[in-house]
């Protein structure tokens, strides 16, 4: 070769070089972290991941492409960022190093240009067959800017069906005044998909929110499951559900057809909202033992001589330490013909084991198993139970009714000061309410009106009032107990009522042990209906469906109340299904039976939304009195009110990191009225979301950052801190049916009968004979502890999935602060609750309060506050 031709090659090569050189400092290396699919309960995907691997082998991959944040396409008609060229995953087929056990690594490499700058977006197109969970996209070394983070946490599937392709934006966060002008393009589609159409079915590819009235709970089809539709009326009023799009009854056509039982884990919500397979599998396992429901039958023929009963208190006691033997009849046939196949394998345990063996509930595990019954934990319970939001202060004697006497004639009280003038500590009744000494857990006026129906059931039961007095070590002690039901010839005269006072001997004693048991009853009901499900779940859900349709995940609100509405779509779905439809769990296992849901959707006309902010609330109650000089603008009129007391170092724990997080973004007022999405965001919430009442003049204005402020704070303590002190000590309080019944199957025997006879001569008897049956005790016991639980994938309060959820400093120091003093809070709860002088705190049964205590534990903790109404 000559020395010419050398040259040449020479040169060629350097040349080579040099674009090469070039080529790769045009390029950005990024890391794609994603889950494949798995199907429920981890079965195998041997052929989802073999369609996926000849997908790969054809062509059909997966593909990203970078958008500019800062330059427009010059060949869109409108602005928007500037496309980058598609890049594909790469390694689809090889091994991938996992950083967890379901989660796969891939590299992609991006062709840079100067003209896409810095990226603010991408979007990624599905070429395979199967959907898979997109975590994150990590680019490093990004001209210009480096590392640059993607937080995406979607299920993104094939891109054939879809329209679009999907959208997601970097981790910074952005007023939408303040968003790159590139971008605002691409916000603003994201929003009008996630927005759906209004019509149509929905199907699980879906990622649309939107709103629907709970006309899904009955079955028009089946008379005995017909049942009102709730919300669109003043009758009826409710918050909104989220639309399914179901077809309609032919029966009824304003009623949405029902899914079958064992199709139940399809029914729809947004994808993203759906459980993670972690959470799934826990749900799944736990819920197993609520299919008794369907297999009534099959287990009644296994009990004892008395089927309905306990016979005795120990009877009660075997379901925890021993367990109830269940033979190896026909019942694994029966539950495998009921339920999904993928759970059948769950089931195996029942031909070995006893499946009415529950763990034995705090409130019995005190050395004194009888502890429960006295009149101090009955009363103690109202301050540091699992219900402790219904107690008021006693402002009129004796108490009256706000019932219309058109319609239901005298309601007022019977209960004179000769029932109780013995026993204030030398007070008369005035002074002792003009001293904030009497109170009173009233569930009459909820109940009266429904109360006849109900009664024509198997449930016999009454409306409860009950006066309780303040003693000088700051526990209550009950006063009386009112027991009240309507007139046999007519509702318009009036209520038929007796009063009980404490008793220890006799027919007398028993009576009194009967007429507190009735108030369990009553405060059982009315938590579950109203306390539980309609103050948190149901009234939670149309935030979170209005966030999503109106909020940008760019936005600084968005961010902050995010991490508050996880699974709760998806359980509150699974509710309407299972548990509050007709024939349903809570039919089953609360008094109110098939009227449970109207009585839910009557006290909502009660549901005030500033009034749930706690010191709101507990000065409407007259637990508390405004105080500017009390650490918290409050003071409260029984010092040792456990959930009051923990509550409110919550609340302004929560207000503070929601102040720092807000000032940050929103200077002045200004920049709220500026704010386009959080102004169509909040006109959502009440327009569609709570419709019913939109018209109300309590609702904030959104004009001032006070207001969000004080709104965000009440959004997140409700879906946090008023959810876990409401649900998570179900089973520790309620798992012992004894001390908390929910049910009621006859009124006090008349005098001179036999029934009336055993009261003295069998006292336990008596009692078991008039609280929930056994089945109803299991079934109800069953679903408590599935409510109790916290599952093994939950984020608390003060937490975050992930620590890059924004790029902003401040929000973040903010949030580590919120984390410290949740954690002395911590200490400080653990602290009262080795002191002696907060006898509410423990009480006879030797129980804790620790409810409202952030940290946590796996299982029946009866602790830990999750960030969001997630079970």
């Amino acid at each position: 070769m000559s020395r010419k031709a050398v040259d040449l090659v020479m040169e060629e090569e350097d040349r080579n070089k040099r674009m090469r050189y070039e080529t790769d400092e045009r390029r950005i290396k990024g890391t794609v972290v994603l889950m494949k699919k798995k199907n429920l309960l981890k079965l195998k995907d041997s052929a989802e991941s073999a369609h996926d691997w000849l997908d790969e082998i054809v062509g059909n991959k997966v593909s990203l492409q970078l958008i500019s944040a800062v330059n427009g396409d010059p060949d869109a008609k409108e602005l928007r960022g500037k496309l980058g060229k598609p890049a594909q995953l790469e390694g689809w087929n090889s091994e991938n190093t996992p950083l967890k056990s379901e989660d796969s690594t891939f590299s992609v490499t991006f062709d840079w240009d100067k003209e896409i700058g810095v990226p603010g977006a991408f979007l990624i197109k599905n070429c395979h067959h199967n959907e898979f969970y997109l975590k994150t996209l990590t680019l490093e070394a990004v001209p210009g800017h480096g590392r640059l983070h993607f937080i995406c946490n979607s299920w993104v599937y094939p891109a054939k069906p879809h329209k679009k392709d999907r959208v997601f934006f970097t981790n910074q966060t952005y007023l939408p005044s303040r968003t790159p002008p590139a971008l605002q393009y691409y916000r603003a589609e994201e929003l009008v998909n996630l927005r759906g159409t209004g019509t149509g079915e929905l199907e699980e590819s879906d990622r649309v929110y939107d709103y629907d009235l709970y006309n899904d709970l009955g079955n028009p089809d089946n008379a005995n499951h017909v049942r009102p539709i709730l919300g669109g009326s003043t009758e009826f009023p409710y918050p909104r559900r989220g639309r399914t799009g179901r077809p309609l009854s032919k029966k009824d056509p304003r009623c949405e057809t029902r899914l079958p039982f064992y199709e139940s884990l399809k029914i729809y919500v947004p994808r993203d909202e759906r459980f993670s397979h972690l959470k799934m599998t826990d749900f799944a396992a736990y819920a197993l033992q609520s299919i008794f429901q369907f297999l009534i039958p099959e287990f009644e023929a296994l009990f004892d001589r008395t089927p309905s009963e306990f016979d005795t208190f120990e009877d009660v006691l075997k379901l925890y330490e021993g367990g109830i033997p269940i033979p190896n009849n026909n019942l694994l046939e029966s539950i495998r013909e009921k339920i999904p196949f993928e759970m059948i394998k769950e089931l195996r345990r029942s031909d070995r084991e006893r499946p009415f063996k529950f763990p034995l509930p705090q409130v019995i595990k005190a050395e004194d198993r009888s502890a429960w019954r006295t009149d101090e934990e009955f009363a103690r319970e109202m301050l540091a139970g699992v219900n402790p939001v219904v107690i008021c202060g006693l402002k009129e004697f004796p108490p009256t009714s706000k019932l219309d006497p058109k319609l239901f004639g005298n309601q007022n009280s019977s209960m004179t000061k000769e029932h109780i003038k013995d026993h204030l500590d030398g007070l008369t009744v005035d002074e002792a309410m003009e001293n904030n000494r009497l109170f009173i857990l009233d569930h009459h006026d909820a109940l009266m009106p429904y109360l006849r129906q109900i009664n024509t059931t198997s449930t016999q039961t009454y409306a409860t009032r009950t006066l309780l007095f303040l003693k000088r070590d700051r526990t209550l002690t009950p006063l009386a107990i009112e027991l009240s039901r309507p007139h046999d010839e007519g509702d318009q005269l009036g209520a038929v009522s007796r009063v009980q006072t404490p008793a220890e001997k006799g027919a007398e004693g028993t009576i009194w042990q009967l007429a507190k048991a009735y108030v369990a009853v009553n405060d059982s009901g009315y938590h579950q209906l109203v306390c539980h499900w309609l103050h948190t779940h149901a009234v939670i859900e149309p935030f979170i469906i209005a966030t999503n349709r109106q909020l940008s995940v760019l936005h600084p609100v968005y961010k902050l109340l995010h991490p508050h509405f996880r699974d709760t779509m998806n359980i509150n779905a699974l509710g309407r299904q299972t548990l509050i439809n007709a024939g349903g769990i809570l039919e089953r296992t609360v008094f109110p039976g098939k009227f449970a849901m109207e009585i839910s959707a009557v006290m909502y006309r009660d549901w005030v939304f500033p009034e749930q902010a706690l010191p709101a609330d507990l000065v409407k109650r007259g637990m508390a009195v405004e105080d500017s000089k009390s650490p918290h603008g409050i003071r409260l009129l029984i010092g040792d009110y456990p959930y009051a007391v923990d509550g409110l170092k919550i609340w302004s724990a929560i207000r503070t990191w929601v102040e720092d997080y807000c000032s940050f973004y929103y200077k002045n007022d200004e920049v709220i009225q500026e704010d386009l999405e959080l102004k169509y965001w909040w006109e959502e919430v009440k327009n569609k979301g709570h419709p019913d009442k939109k018209h109300e003049s309590w609702w904030p204005k959104m004009q001032t950052r006070e207001e969000l402020v004080e709104t965000c704070t009440i959004i997140i303590w409700i879906a946090s801190a008023l959810h876990a002190a409401v649900n998570f000590g179900q089973y520790p309080y309620g798992g012992y049916p004894l001390n908390r019944p929910a049910m009621s199957r006859r009124l006090i025997p008349k005098y001179g009968t036999p029934e009336y006879d055993e009261l003295a001569q069998n006292p336990e008897k008596a009692y078991l004979k008039t609280i929930t049956a056994q089945m109803q005790s299991i079934l109800g016991i069953s679903l408590i502890e599935i409510l109790s639980k916290h599952s093994s994938d939950e984020v608390f309060l003060g937490q975050r999935d992930t620590s890059e959820w924004t790029t902003d400093m401040e929000p973040l120091k903010a949030l580590g602060r919120f984390g410290k003093r949740l954690e002395a809070i911590e200490q400080e709860i653990m602290e009262m609750n080795k002191d002696e002088r907060y006898r509410n705190r423990f009480g006879p049964v030797q129980m804790p309060y620790t409810l409202l205590q952030p940290n946590h534990e796996l299982g029946l903790a009866g602790k830990g506050i999750p960030n969001s109404v997630s079970i």
